[in-house]
């Protein structure tokens, strides 16, 4: 058992596993507020300015 190549930190896997399980869900609830308050990124709307009389 002098393998000391084919040992794992778990630790360090859990927090990588921890970690994509958060941005998943951060990704989720950035989809749902994106279908439910649309941010309009096709229109813009130009600022004009007013007529001189």
């Amino acid at each position: 058992m002098s393998n000391d190549d084919n040992l794992i930190d778990f630790s360090a896997e859990r927090g990588k596993r921890i970690h994509d399980l958060h941005d998943k869900k951060l990704n989720d609830m950035r989809q749902v507020f994106e279908q439910a308050l649309p941010l309009g990124k096709s229109k813009k709307k130009s600022k004009t300015k007013p007529k001189k009389r």
